[in-house]
């Protein structure tokens, strides 16, 4: 299900090349903090992935909640 949750994620991501340095800046709409730059798409794309992956490891450590995205949600049970 984690797999999916970031497959659809990504899905939502926008890529846009920068004018100053004709680099890509790539973000995801409701995943605040979470962006990436690179000189190219690809490279931008992989360095989105990671920052999502670990905006999504700190907010589970955390216990803070995480957006449905694509009807998919992700619940934090805690465990003894």
């Amino acid at each position: 299900m984690l797999i999916h949750y970031i497959q659809a994620a990504m899905g939502r991501a926008h890529y846009e090349i920068l004018p100053d340095d004709g680099s890509y800046y790539g973000e995801i709409k409701g995943f605040r903090g979470v962006y990436a730059n690179a000189s190219t798409l690809e490279g931008c794309r992989e360095e989105l992935e990671s920052a999502l992956e670990d905006w999504l490891l700190f907010r589970i450590s955390k216990g803070l909640s995480l957006p449905t995205i694509d009807g998919i949600r992700l619940q934090i049970k805690k465990v003894a």
